[in-house]
């Protein structure tokens, strides 16, 4: 009944837009109201009672989960959080997280007690602080003559169909040929054994080999993993110490581009479609995570301008 209800509310105000984007006005008023429940245990007794566990996927964790973990954390209330395999570390803060899925499901995104799941007209939000990634794994380890430049792709399918928005190995030659002189460049494209995996088939483009034969100064994020100098628990571990000493990224649309941009610094994301554009989830969230810059390219030819504009000024000027 209530989800007719709000319905109702979101086509009257909203009836001009497509449903499948009516829908997470709809869920976006569903979370507002389960949290009411909450107010006595959040406002006033303030004891340790949250349970969060959460299996959806990876992007919408980083984005409302683990924020609204931590702002309990802080308010005296987190009492325990739950989630895939490889997060521990992202809830450094938890008293006690414990890794109970191996695998993702898009269904584990709908999790309505949530304050936010996925997309959402407002992101004026109570009960999400942003997480400090950067402050808790900076080390001295992962530290280079030049300064960081993570380059994060994927190619994975999207929206059931192959792969939309990634950065193909001509336009990786393109960045390549204009940062590697100013910025230690590392490479990251997780395989599918390194991470958690959804309901998104991992494909391969062969860049690895590609970047070790023709750019053999460009360190591999896998290669990290291999060495493990920092003795990470695993790869998720990995990247959270080595984007911490890092202040530029060049990312995807999707887990790629959020992880990202928990590191603050300028974050460049090629995203060609998906809700975020019309939720302007670029302008309105991902700069909360951390206070980071972020640059929103929607074609190749946009973020070819952006590398030249923001990551290439030296070289530009030199040619």
């Amino acid at each position: 009944m209530l989800n007719k209800i709000l319905s109702l509310i979101v086509l009257a105000k909203y009836g001009q837009l497509p449903i499948d984007l009516r829908y997470f006005y709809r869920d976006t008023y569903y979370c507002q109201l389960t949290q009411l429940k909450y107010i006595f245990r959040d406002y006033i007794f303030k004891k340790k009672y949250k349970d969060i566990d959460f299996q959806g996927e990876f992007a919408p964790e980083l984005q409302f989960v683990l924020p609204f973990a931590y702002w309990h954390y802080k308010n005296g209330t987190l009492k325990r959080t739950e989630g895939a395999k490889y997060t521990k570390e992202m809830y450094f803060f938890s008293p006690q997280h414990t890794e109970a899925y191996d695998i993702r499901t898009e269904r584990g995104n709908y999790n309505f007690e949530m304050p936010r799941i996925l997309y959402s007209q407002n992101y004026d939000m109570k009960k999400w602080l942003p997480v400090p990634l950067k402050e808790h794994y900076q080390n001295q380890i992962y530290q280079y003559d030049k300064p960081i430049l993570i380059i994060a792709n994927r190619y994975n399918m999207e929206w059931g169909g192959p792969p939309i928005s990634f950065y193909s190995i001509e336009i990786l030659a393109y960045i390549l040929e204009r940062v590697k002189q100013n910025y230690t460049v590392i490479y990251n494209r997780p395989r599918p054994h390194h991470i958690t995996m959804d309901n998104s088939d991992i494909y391969d483009m062969n860049e690895h080999e590609w970047l070790e034969k023709e750019h053999p100064d460009v360190l591999l994020m896998e290669n990290l993993f291999r060495e493990n100098k920092g003795k990470a628990n695993n790869f998720n571990h990995l990247q959270l110490m080595v984007y911490a000493n890092a202040e530029k990224f060049i990312s995807i649309h999707g887990g790629t581009a959020t992880l990202a941009s928990y590191f603050g610094g300028t974050n460049l994301i090629l995203s060609k479609q998906g809700p975020e554009h019309h939720f302007k989830c670029y302008e309105k969230l991902y700069p909360k995570l951390s206070g980071a810059k972020i640059i929103h390219a929607k074609t190749e030819d946009e973020v070819k301008r952006y590398v030249d504009e923001i990551f290439s000024k030296d070289f530009v000027q030199s040619r």
